[in-house]
């Protein structure tokens, strides 16, 4: 089999440039059908140590900390975007006018305005671009959109989507990007609900209504202690008596929604909440049954069926014989995890690129998201229902 050759850059070297760096290596030893090889050619950070470790354990021929000569290397074809979100924005552009196609994590822009530019900008320069909804990946959450596209659970009437998070609710957790203006943009409504929201598009469909609350239970931190006053993550603690700084963005989101298909649905997602580690999860509701699917516990979906003689949710385990588990092990009930999502998204995106064809989720996609998180930011202002007016 001829393969297409695509030379990846990866701008930002923190958790999920790394981690779609892994995945790229990954790809050949996990889907022998493919079309495309993956050549890492370039990193870029803006920390000298994160450039010299990706060189020299990633496997990436060169390095630099000028994202600008990544993006615009001569032997690049694809360029995936995990810097800070505020930075989405250039970094995305000058790749698209570069002709390179675009993977950006989410959100794709840190403000809904962002994102439509990007958008807009991409869209005009002809390019493949895809967003990091790799949740939509998980083998039974494919399984899930199955079973509502087939009608086996009937009319949907009611879709509850959470994500509750710990890793803003340490009050010593320090005053990193992701709790600012000019790094996030938006909070948890940028952040993790955006996740929460694609994933209801993708299995029910549009939403036109929304009403929703904003709010921040922690709105002081401790700074970074480095020699710069940067740095550090949002897993790293300051101390007692450190100096701190004011948290800019929300905490916390909660929403009622309504769909085109007339289901109700209902929101909420916080960093900041005690219990929940990484909860994203989805309740789906019916005529002829329900599912209920928890990234905590990913290999296992509930299932309600009406007419099962159990009169009881059956728990269904993740085995090959749903979409890319098998891919990873054989057999049921052998458990696939985190970064697996993001190998079969990042296979899914490149097979896309090798392809030529726009993929999805795209930043159309993404315009889907912002569409809806712009109008929850005026209703939690105004205090009022919103339509969810496409944006462009």
């Amino acid at each position: 089999m001829t393969r297409k050759r695509i030379g990846v850059a990866v701008v930002g070297f923190g958790w999920m440039g790394q981690a779609h760096t892994r995945s790229c290596l990954r790809i050949p030893t996990l889907f022998a059908d493919r079309t495309y090889d993956p050549e890492m050619i370039v990193i870029s950070d803006n920390v000298q140590e994160r450039v010299d470790d990706a060189v020299a354990s990633f496997g990436f021929r060169e390095g630099t900390t000028d994202w600008r000569a990544a993006v615009e290397h001569p032997d690049v074809d694809v360029v995936w975007v995990a810097a800070p979100n505020m930075l989405h924005e250039p970094i995305a552009i000058a790749a698209a006018e570069a002709g390179k196609h675009v993977f950006c994590e989410k959100p794709v822009g840190g403000t809904p305005e962002q994102t439509v530019r990007i958008e807009a900008a991409t869209r005009a320069a002809g390019v493949v671009t895809g967003v990091g909804y790799n949740y939509r990946w998980a083998p039974l959450v494919q399984y899930a959109k199955q079973l509502i596209d087939s009608g086996e659970l009937g009319e949907i009437t009611n879709y509850r989507g959470q994500f509750f998070s710990m890793y803003g609710a340490d009050p010593m957790g320090l005053l990193s990007w992701r709790f600012q203006l000019d790094g996030a943009g938006h909070g948890v409504s940028s952040d993790i609900l955006s996740h929460s929201i694609d994933l209801a598009h993708m299995l029910v469909g549009p939403i036109t209504r929304v009403v929703g609350k904003a709010h921040t239970f922690i709105t002081e931190r401790p700074l970074p202690r480095t020699r710069d006053g940067e740095g550090g993550t949002h897993y790293d603690r300051g101390e007692p008596g450190d100096p701190t700084g004011a948290v800019e963005n929300e905490d916390y989101f909660g929403c009622l929604v309504e769909f085109a298909n007339g289901a109700q649905g209902t929101f909420e997602t916080s960093r900041a909440i005690i219990g929940p580690e990484s909860q994203c999860a989805f309740q789906i509701y019916g005529t002829k049954g329900s599912l209920s699917w928890n990234l905590e516990k990913m290999n296992e979906l509930q299932l309600f069926l009406v007419g099962d003689r159990a009169r009881g949710y059956t728990t269904v385990y993740g085995g090959e014989r749903y979409p890319y588990h098998g891919n990873f092990v054989p057999g049921d009930a052998n458990p696939i995890a985190y970064e697996d999502l993001k190998v079969i998204e990042d296979h899914e995106f490149l097979t896309s690129v090798a392809a030529g064809r726009q993929h999805e989720p795209g930043f159309a996609e993404a315009i889907d998201y912002v569409s809806v998180q712009a109008a929850l930011l005026r209703s939690s202002e105004n205090e009022k229902w919103e339509p969810v007016t496409r944006l462009a």
